[in-house]
């Protein structure tokens, strides 16, 4: 939901003069003062519960990184940590006004296999983690007096998915009063069916619901259409009668159209009367633009072409898990968009309505994902982590409740997200032909015939040679194309103004299945070396790249070709699961880590995506390093190589091993690598230069600079220039003892609404300002003030330290504390201190 959640909005729009149970709509924030207990209780949904002794919180929570990292009762798909049976109880109070209300429940996600109960009455279950969804209690309410509202979570299954979830309430919820005629949940959709920059048609549908049967008659639904100013760009009132939808255009001149560098938003707001009197008031947040794939031209928006620089994104945020607050979304958006990324693949389910907001709120384009898996479980936890594998009943996953609620998941992502102007692409599923046996045995005869004639690997294209050898393989009519067919019939119900995608990882045969001719847009996952014979074979063809290696070769892949519009790197950040074996908790195969730390590789693609020079260097011992130098053939990359012996993952998964600092053994043999989107750069050691080198050379192979250095202590440092001049530099010094912790805030000032939050780094540093990275230590933060301590966590994926704590140690040098406001203001002091070192006093101030 999008409504404004805030009861003065609602005065605003309505009249200050009005009585309580004369406010047409109310939309609490229904978070605060719940009761939890982790474990088996009978009897906790009954009112009488003596719940006394139970855990007083707020949601959104987690319980699962609450508790922390352990190899007990979990499994490393899903991160390490405990699953479980949790209770959520709370108790509150309705007053006799609130009697001519419907009141429903709202939850944005409950992780997974929730019940609700109102006074000891089911309301219903919800197999999915990830799906919004909402209960009417009007019926078992007692108003004038006390009502508990109780939800079991049934996380037993630990083991239930690829990578972290997350267990309990762990998104938002909200309590929804309205009239008996109001408008329906989700019900107002948004559509922009004709953009110029002179002109723009807003189409706007709207179903209602009567919950008391009166009569239909005289009612009128009057739109207003604010800017950003406030101002009334456009109204109308549509006049309905003995029906409860309405459909009606309005006309905009000269719209701020919704685009990546200016994300303007308007407003709608929608007002139900009913003979004369106001029934229901929402608002909607939308934008105005227009968006096509084009087979042969790539992506357009707004009627210009521009190429898709996306990145996968799972929904947890390392210390907070799954329960993620607003603001440390805008800090890890605006991470990846200083990088260059304009787009999100919603990595492999519905994520939350705030992230959402976001998108929209910063200009980034997104795929929104509803499946990773259909009827048919893919392997989890026993790829991982070998004889520690998880199996039975704590493996158990969404498929086996995909026949019964697929479409109804499928529908309420789509209907909840409608009105998102990033939304551009629904994604009915990731990888599904893994699922499907027959498809990776064709695969596999394919590709030995291919080989015979040379495409080295890559499959023959042609539907007729695929189709023969799938004959051996299956019988009867193909089920995964009849799926997806059916799929997308359920999505053009919702909506037919946006394109239809997946994730294809067998694409050569999902095309001959009629798998990759049901969707608009297909998506191809980690196939770059295939889209010239896919584009060749089927040329009215729209594809994409909807999941990418994070390599130079992916993105050249795709600027060398109009025809692609571009791709999305897995991942932009560090996630949780999917990895093993202990203790490695996740996966830093990212442009950022669980921190938020910018990586190698987020450096190397912010010089591939961002215009703005830059230069950034890292240094690897030569006899550590993929890379060797001869005279004789120069560079060379050894493509075996396998990092982490206890973890044999392809070469291409991991960024090639690097170090930022400069400090070896004498005369030790450093190979040294320089990123940059500069011409030229020059490499110098104590103002030696080590020689010039230029960026066009190497655009063919790695677009990485290398120079091959013997260790000297001192100053190293490279200098990036454009057109013979000097446009940027980057230094590494080499490093002396631990004397004294940098400590900084992204924020010196904090909301005091209980949600804001602001992440405080501690580097540790010698007596010039260097950041030592070889001499980790323990940090402790101490914190006064109105603030509630998150978490602290140094963004390595080996680092199993407890989060919900105020200590630390450090990784390269670095740690984070996040910090969230209560309601309440004051002054808000923080320090961070070592065995023997202290910072200075970090003053923020809550109000």
């Amino acid at each position: 939901m999008r409504f404004i959640a805030f009861l003065v909005s609602v005065l605003f729009l309505t009249s200050c003069s009005n009585s309580k149970n004369e406010i047409p709509r109310i939309v609490e924030d229904f978070n605060d003062n719940w009761k939890f207990n982790l474990g088996v209780e009978k009897d906790a949904f009954q009112t009488k519960f003596d719940d006394s002794s139970w855990r007083e919180l707020n949601v959104p929570h987690d319980w699962s990184i609450e508790t922390g990292y352990t190899q007990e009762n979990s499994a490393a798909s899903t991160g390490f940590v405990e699953g479980g049976i949790g209770w959520y109880r709370k108790s509150f109070e309705l007053s006799a006004d609130d009697k001519s209300k419907e009141i429903c429940i709202m939850f944005d996600g409950v992780y997974n296999n929730s019940k609700v109960w109102i006074n000891g009455h089911l309301l219903g279950d919800r197999p999915s983690g990830y799906s919004s969804f909402s209960y009417n209690l009007t019926k078992h309410l007692n108003f004038g007096g006390n009502n508990v509202i109780a939800v079991k979570v049934d996380r037993n299954a630990y083991a239930d998915s690829r990578w972290y979830t997350g267990s309990g309430i762990y998104r938002k919820v909200q309590l929804i009063k309205t009239s008996p005629l109001h408008i329906k949940q989700w019900g107002t959709q948004i559509t922009t069916p004709k953009v110029s920059i002179e002109a723009a048609e807003i189409s706007i549908s709207t179903k209602l619901e009567n919950s008391n049967s009166s009569s239909l008659e005289n009612i009128a639904i009057k739109y207003s259409v604010l800017d950003t100013n406030g101002v009334i760009v456009a109204e109308a009132t549509s006049e309905i009668n003995n029906t409860l939808e309405s459909k009606l255009v309005l006309n905009v001149e000269i719209p701020q159209l919704w685009s990546l560098k200016n994300p303007n938003q308007y407003t709608l707001k929608t007002q139900v009367f009913q003979n004369e009197k106001l029934v229901d008031v929402t608002t909607e947040k939308f934008g105005i633009r227009s968006f096509k794939f084009d087979a042969n031209k790539g992506f357009f928006l707004n009627g210009k072409n521009v190429k898709i620089k996306g990145v996968n994104l799972h929904h947890d945020a390392g210390l907070v898990g799954a329960a993620v607050p607003k603001g440390l979304w805008e800090y890890r958006i605006d991470k990846l968009k200083s990088i260059g990324v304009n787009a999100i693949r919603m990595a492999h389910n519905p994520h939350s309505v705030e992230l959402m907001d976001v998108c929209d709120e910063k200009g980034i384009l997104v795929m929104a994902e509803a499946f990773d898996e259909w009827y048919n479980a893919k392997g989890k936890n026993k790829v991982y982590i070998g004889d520690n594998a998880a199996k039975g009943e704590i493996a158990k996953s969404y498929p086996v409740h995909f026949n019964k609620w697929a479409e109804r998941d499928l529908k309420d992502l789509i209907l909840r997200d409608f009105n998102h102007p990033s939304v551009i692409m629904w994604s009915i599923g990731n990888e599904i032909e893994w699922t499907f046996g027959h498809y990776s045995k064709a695969f596999k005869k394919v590709n030995e015939k291919s080989s015979e004639q040379g495409y080295e690997l890559v499959p023959d294209y042609n539907a007729e040679t695929i189709t023969k050898v799938l004959n051996e393989f299956i019988e009867g009519e193909e089920p995964l194309a009849k799926m997806a067919e059916q799929l997308v019939k359920w999505t053009k119900e919702v909506d037919t103004t946006r394109a239809v995608t997946c994730g294809s990882v067998l694409p050569s045969v999902g095309m001959a299945t009629g798998y990759g001719k049901v969707v608009d847009v297909y998506g191809l996952n980690y196939r770059a070396t295939e889209y010239d014979i896919a584009h060749k074979t089927y040329p009215n063809l729209k594809i994409l790249g909807s999941e990418n290696w994070g390599a130079y070769s992916e993105w050249k892949a795709v600027k060398d070709r109009e025809f692609v519009p571009g791709i999305f790197v897995w991942t932009g950040f560090a996630y949780l699961g999917e990895a093993g074996p202990w203790p490695r908790k996740g996966l830093n195969i990212s442009f950022f880590d669980y921190a938020g730390f910018k990586t190698p590789r987020g450096h190397f693609f912010e010089c591939l995506w961002v215009e703005k020079p830059k230069v950034y260097m890292v240094t690897t011992p030569a006899d550590e390093s993929e890379f060797s130098y001869t005279k004789k053939d120069g560079w060379k990359f050894d493509m075996q190589y396998t990092p982490a012996p206890v973890w044999k993952m392809l070469r291409k998964w991991e960024w090639y091993k690097t170090y930022p600092k400069w400090k070896y053994d004498k005369n030790e043999s450093i190979v040294v690598q320089t990123y940059t989107n500069c011409e030229e750069a020059e490499l110098f050691l104590n103002g030696e230069s080590l020689g010039k080198q230029k960026l066009a050379d190497v655009t063919e192979t790695d677009n990485i600079l290398k120079w091959l250095v013997p260790f000297k202590a001192g100053e190293l440092k490279v200098v990036g220039y454009n057109k013979g001049e000097k446009v940027d530099e980057y230094v590494l010094n080499t490093t002396k003892e631990v004397s004294k912790i940098e400590i900084e805030s992204t924020k010196t000032v904090l909301n005091a609404d209980g949600y804001d939050v602001a992440i405080i780094t501690a580097k540790l540093v010698d007596d010039k300002g260097n950041l030592i990275v070889d001499k980790d230590q323990e940090i402790e933060f101490n914190i006064e003030g109105e603030v509630k301590n998150l978490g602290v966590d140094n963004g390595w994926e080996m680092n199993i330290q407890p989060h919900k704590t105020n200590k630390v140690v450090s990784h390269n040098g670095k740690a984070i504390l996040i910090l969230q406001s209560t309601k309440k203001g004051s002054k808000v002091e923080v320090t961070a201190k070592t065995k023997d070192i202290k910072s200075i006093v970090l003053q923020l101030k809550s109000k």
